[in-house]
């Protein structure tokens, strides 16, 4: 785990194709991640070890996706300091608003960021963690800026 920055955690490879994106938008700001499968339900124990060692590993910020029970990233910020940002994932009946209900309503003491439903959600929950560490890695804080200006310019320059 050398130079892991950012830890993307899922509970299940059905939710891999989401949370790859929060890992392109980090690889792209040269933002070094982990992903890992571990579940609240099916591998607590291993979840928690985990999750107890990322802080000591030089992880800064976690990313989990929330889905069926939506447990995972409420559990990871019951083990950690660390910041965690859920990403609510479509994956019931319900269309991912349990997954977002769930993610919102943790219990003071033990916060949890949410961000949107699916893969927006999860291509905003890595800028937020670039947000959280461009606080004291000015290189970072400096392509979100550069980010946001091609962005500004794109929209200027629409032509319709």
């Amino acid at each position: 785990m050398n130079n892991i920055q950012v830890a993307i955690l899922m509970g299940s490879q059905s939710d891999l194709d989401v949370m790859k994106e929060a890992a392109r938008v980090l690889e792209n700001f040269d933002v070094t991640c982990e992903m890992r499968v571990l579940s609240a339900h099916r591998t607590p124990k291993d979840t928690a070890a985990y999750t107890e060692s990322l802080r000591d590993n030089g992880v800064k910020v976690v990313i989990c996706g929330a889905g069926m029970s939506a447990a995972l990233s409420g559990v990871v910020a019951a083990h950690t300091i660390l910041p965690v940002i859920g990403v609510p994932l479509d994956a019931s009946p319900l269309g991912g608003m349990d997954a977002l209900l769930s993610t919102v309503q943790m219990p003071p003491g033990i916060p949890v960021a949410a961000v949107a439903i699916g893969k927006a959600g999860a291509k905003n929950a890595a800028f937020l963690a670039l947000r959280i560490l461009g606080v004291t890695d000015a290189g970072i804080a400096q392509k979100l800026q550069d980010k946001r200006e091609a962005d500004r310019k794109k929209i200027l320059e629409t032509e319709i």
